[in-house]
This record gives C-alpha cells, structure tokens and sequence, in this order.
C-alpha cells in the first residue's frame, strides 16, 4: 500500500446519510498540504522544469558508445535545457577554450532563487548518484472545491484492494509566476510538455483521497509538478 496522509473527520463535517463533506474545509486542508510539501522541499513553486541529472557547474559532455541508454537520453535532454534556461538568465553559459560547440554552464543570481535539485544516492548502491535539477516557479492557491465524488472500486489503484475513492475536484490559481517565464512562454511550450500557467486563471485540478475502513480520509503527500521536456 502506497504512504498516504492522514486528513481526519475532525476536519470534516460528514453527513451519514447524504455523504456530505465540508467544502471550504477541505479546500484548507488541501492549501495546508501544498504549502507544507514546499517548506519541506525548499522549493519556490509548485511547478518545476526539469533540467536532466546533472551536477552544476556542468561542461557539456559528448555521447560515447560505452553510454547507457539512460546516459545518452540524458545527455541529449541536457543540450535542449541547459543552452534554454541560458537564454532565460537562469544560467551561465561560457565557451570552452579550444573545445569548438562546447559550453560550462553555471547558475546565475536569477537561477539559484528558483533552483531545486533533489539527489537520488540509488539505494546507497555505491553508484555515482542522481542529481535530479529543475527551476521550480508558482505556488498553488487553491481557490475552491467545484465538487466532491465517491466511487467504491473492487480492486483500488491505491490499495490493491476494496476501496472507495474520494473525489475532490478543485479550481486553483498560481501566484508569483516570473518574468522569465511569462517573457518566455513560447520557448518553455514549445520543449515541456506542460504548459505555462498564468497568472489570475483559474486551473482544475482533481486531488483523490480514500476512504479508510475507519471512516476517515487519506491521501498520497501533494508535491511539486516535475514537467520534463
């Protein structure tokens, strides 16, 4: 069974019969949740490019044959991001003596602000590690909860088993999107698979709890968006 967060009945007002939650409780409980995933991982948004594993500074490195196919993949990702966010002003990007097409990129003022890399040690293999880089932009206010649906599944997605999941759909809004997104909008479209949010607009968005054999709701931890290219 996946780790799921506890939200309790004290937090809800459930109507027995009629299967009725509070709305404006859970839209807090849901805000709540959001805004403690960003305290914990440090980052500035709840949506996050991703550069590729790469340790900054970073020089560009051709493929060889001996690469894995994850290594080539990565590598080929890093030479669209890096050179892009280059161009934004979240990176440096300098000419490498003698070397004719190849760049050391580093982090500029603007990139080390929305900069986030969570490192993977692969189970303490004794591999080199996984150094998982994004620029990270727009916390979530969650503006409402549109509705609220239930739907008891013989074998759960969650759980493996009977369960009956809790629908809540949600309109949200993101603040704080920067100029180097918003200026750049087509570029950032035109490589991720996400596109920009924008500022005022509202996005839904469906976040689904379980409904435990206690009676009380649970979901996965909310976290950030990894939008790869």
């Amino acid at each position: 069974m996946k780790t799921l967060t506890k939200f309790t009945l004290l937090t809800l007002i459930t109507c027995s019969l009629l299967g009725c939650y509070n709305k404006e409780k859970i839209r807090e409980h849901i805000q709540k949740e959001y805004d403690r995933a960003r305290s914990i991982t440090k980052t500035k948004g709840d949506f996050c490019y991703f550069l590729g594993s790469v340790k900054l500074p970073y020089t560009d490195e051709p493929v060889l044959e001996s690469d894995s196919q994850w290594t080539v993949w990565n590598k080929e990702d890093l030479t669209r991001t890096l050179p892009l966010f280059a161009e934004l002003g979240l990176l440096s990007q300098t000419p490498v003596e003698g070397q004719s097409g190849i760049y050391r990129y580093d982090l500029t003022d603007l990139g080390r602000e929305y900069w986030h890399q969570s490192i993977d040690n692969r189970g303490n293999s004794g591999r080199k590690p996984f150094y998982n880089s994004s620029f990270c932009y727009g916390p979530k206010k969650i503006v409402k909860v549109k509705d609220i649906t239930e739907k008891t599944y013989e074998k759960g997605r969650f759980t493996g088993r009977k369960e009956t999941q809790v629908n809540v759909k949600i309109d949200y809004q993101v603040l704080d999107t920067p100029d180097w997104v918003l200026n750049n909008q087509d570029k950032l479209n035109a490589l991720y698979t996400v596109k920009v949010k924008l500022p005022g607009k509202n996005y839904p968005e469906t976040v689904t709890f379980i409904k435990g054999d206690d009676g009380e709701l649970y979901h996965e931890a909310l976290a950030y968006l990894l939008i790869k290219p």
